[in-house]
């Protein structure tokens, strides 16, 4: 039996019973519908409604149909009132008890708040102006054998939130709003990508070599095959870059990436993310790409260039997304912010970990890391949280980016940009690296650094290899992620917020029921 709070589950339950043994299906297959709540409201605003009297006096034949779940209830004897909500909104409905046959009037001791039904019936305005419909029959859809929480408050558990987010979008239009936001921002991505004349293949989930990122993999076993595998890192890197090598020019993929790393307000272990590959293009022509899109994306679901956000105390910032945006060395911002020039120690870990604690900076498990992921945590601790307006952090060293190109004038660096917005990372790209025996130095570093005890370090990918030695055309790569950049322009302050269902540790009084069963 599952886990109950009160005895209104059991009530509920017995309800349902008598249900079944009346002879009604308390599961109906469907409900045809004529209106929904949207709908129903916006034609009362354009035709003039009868008033219940008139009504009652000569029933009309062109009635409506709607149907939904109930989120309110109040009965006054031999009238009850409810409010009706569906996708759309709600609409307050109402039974009389002189206007529907007596069974079925008695039929709404059965009904409870969260039963899904289905009315037919006429719309007319109360004496306070309240649109109304008045129910002239209706129909038990789904039965609920739990209540829906407190009208007034909703739900106020943050982690309740998070596991019942169903909860969270019955009670709360706003939590519903955000996720409708979600799905419209995505689809504006695609159509933008369409637009500029870009594919969306579709590429592996799983991989025999973890690739596209510095990032700590998942690791699953493939029966079958009975090997090893793992859930990929980036949304398809490598593979985008080999579909150029077979002759595709412009591609994107909006996909779920996984890294088995820890959790923060602005990291997950699953996420969405997008990334594009054109050839022909340098990072240069990327970032005037990324400023177009994302005027493009902000005036077509914000109406504005101007967003307010909320930093990392709380407070209300407004941030101007107007390009052109700022473009700032990556070297020069740490040096600013910290006095370490991280070039003077190109590739030199040990030498680097020494200039950092004699700053008595503290970076976690800084031993186990390699040069280039030391460099990026170093970023990370002492600059990356002051970047609040929209700005191109550009050319990073060389040993940061395992998959750059090379900077022409300094072959210490590469030629790379993050937009960073309110001290997050919205999008990291680069000019990519398409010479095959660089790419094959570059994952022989990394291998050593992985051999090293860096987690972090990619792998090295003979068949990647193999497919630039085919002949790789020059190419500018691009990733954002779309859980951040929801979270950014909804003003929330973690990723969990701007994800429907975020995994979450089980609930041991979950855990508990199923035992005991």
């Amino acid at each position: 039996m599952p886990q109950s709070d009160s005895n209104e589950y059991y009530d509920r339950l017995n309800k349902l019973k008598e249900i079944r043994e009346s002879g009604e299906i308390p599961y109906k297959d469907r409900f045809d519908r004529t209106h929904t709540t949207k709908d129903a409201l916006k034609e009362a605003e354009n035709k003039k409604l009868r008033s219940h009297e008139d009504i009652i006096k000569a029933p009309s034949k062109n009635l409506i149909k709607l149907c939904g779940r109930i989120v309110s209830l109040r009965s006054f004897g031999k009238i009850c009132f409810a409010n009706l909500q569906d996708f759309d909104g709600k609409i307050q409905i109402c039974f009389l008890e002189n206007f529907m046959t007596e069974k079925k009037f008695k039929f709404l001791k059965k009904i409870d708040i969260a039963d899904f039904i289905g009315i037919s019936g006429e719309l007319f305005v109360t004496q306070k102006g309240e649109t109304t419909v008045l129910v002239y029959d209706y129909e038990l859809i789904s039965k609920s054998l739990r209540p829906l929480p407190e009208k007034w408050h909703g739900l106020q558990d943050q982690e309740q939130k998070y596991r019942q987010r169903y909860l969270d979008t019955i009670m709360d239009r706003d939590s519903m709003n955000l996720f409708v936001f979600r799905s419209s921002l995505v689809k504006t991505i695609r159509e933008f990508y369409w637009s500029e004349g870009f594919i969306e293949p579709e590429t592996p989930v799983l991989e025999n070599i973890s690739s596209g990122a510095s990032a700590k993999p998942f690791i699953t076993h493939h029966n079958a095959l009975d090997i090893d595998v793992y859930l990929r890192i980036a949304a398809g890197e490598l593979w985008q870059k080999m579909a150029i090598v077979g002759g595709f020019e412009k591609t994107f993929e909006v996909a779920k990436c996984f890294r088995n790393e820890g959790i923060d307000p602005s990291h997950l272990q699953e996420f969405s993310m997008v990334e594009h590959y054109a050839a022909f293009w340098d990072y240069e022509d990327n970032m005037k790409f990324t400023e177009k899109m994302f005027e493009y994306l902000l005036k077509k679901v914000l109406g504005t260039l101007k967003v307010n956000v909320k930093n990392r105390n709380g407070d209300v910032v407004e941030i101007d997304f107007t390009p052109p945006w700022p473009r700032r060395k990556f070297t020069e911002i740490i040096e600013k912010d910290c006095g370490i020039d991280v070039l003077k120690y190109n590739d030199d870990a040990s030498g680097l970990l020494k200039a950092i604690k004699a700053k008595k900076i503290v970076i976690e498990k800084a031993a186990h890391l390699g040069y280039g992921n030391l460099v990026d945590a170093l970023y990370k601790k002492v600059s990356r949280s002051k970047l609040i307006s929209p700005t191109f952090v550009i050319q990073h060293p060389l040993r940061t980016k395992p998959l750059a190109r090379k900077n022409d004038k300094d072959d210490k660096l590469c030629d790379t940009f993050q937009l960073l917005v309110n001290g997050w990372e919205i999008v990291n790209a680069y000019s990519e690296l398409v010479d095959p025996v660089d790419q094959r130095e570059r994952f022989e570093a990394q291998a050593k650094a992985k051999a090293g005890g860096d987690e972090e370090a990619m792998m090295m990918n003979e068949e990647y290899l193999t497919a630039m030695e085919h002949g790789m055309p020059c190419i500018s790569g691009w990733g954002m992620g779309i859980d951040r950049l929801v979270t950014l322009l909804t003003g929330q302050e973690n990723l969990k917020d701007s994800v429907l269902f975020p995994l979450m540790r089980p609930d041991k009084n979950f855990l508990l029921s199923n035992i005991n069963e």
